[in-house]
């Protein structure tokens, strides 16, 4: 503090002015920050766009999964999956004995999902509960599990 009892930026006479020079500075500072600013906001939407596709897809394959191990059929997956995850998402319905997969593919939404080819996918695995919705197993009584060969 100066002395009289007055602080920094009280109009005292005795400071000194802005000179020419400096006018404008915080204008470029703001101007070179700014996009940067816009960027990061940019990157985190698309971030946030991405988890939610993300989750949409995962959802969308278990309830495929679920109706698929329940008996139904692949359009009806499809259906389900397009209700879950959106019109552009696509599934791939996979038998493996008595294992089914349900593969759930789409693109993330927005202005900079359509810029940057993001594909998200997801899979599930169900067994078949009703009699009939599973190939017929093996004469041999051998079961397979997800993963092994085929």
């Amino acid at each position: 503090m100066k002395a009289g009892g007055r602080g920094w930026g009280s109009g005292s006479r005795n400071e000194p002015r802005p000179t020419a020079e400096c006018r404008g500075a915080v204008t470029a500072e703001f101007a070179v920050a700014l996009p940067s600013v816009v960027f990061l906001l940019a990157l985190l939407l698309a971030g946030s766009a991405a988890g939610v596709t993300q989750l949409r897809v995962e959802e969308a394959a278990r309830g495929g999964a679920r109706a698929l191990a329940r008996g139904a059929g692949a359009g009806e997956v499809g259906d389900i999956v397009r209700r879950l995850a959106g019109d552009t998402a696509a599934a791939e319905v996979t038998l493996d004995g008595e294992w089914h997969r349900v593969t759930v593919s789409g693109r993330v939404a927005g202005t900079v999902g359509s810029l940057i080819p993001w594909v998200l996918s997801a899979s599930v695995w169900a067994r078949a509960e009703v009699p009939g919705a599973a190939q017929k197993p093996s004469l041999n009584g051998a079961s397979r599990s997800p993963g092994q060969g085929t």
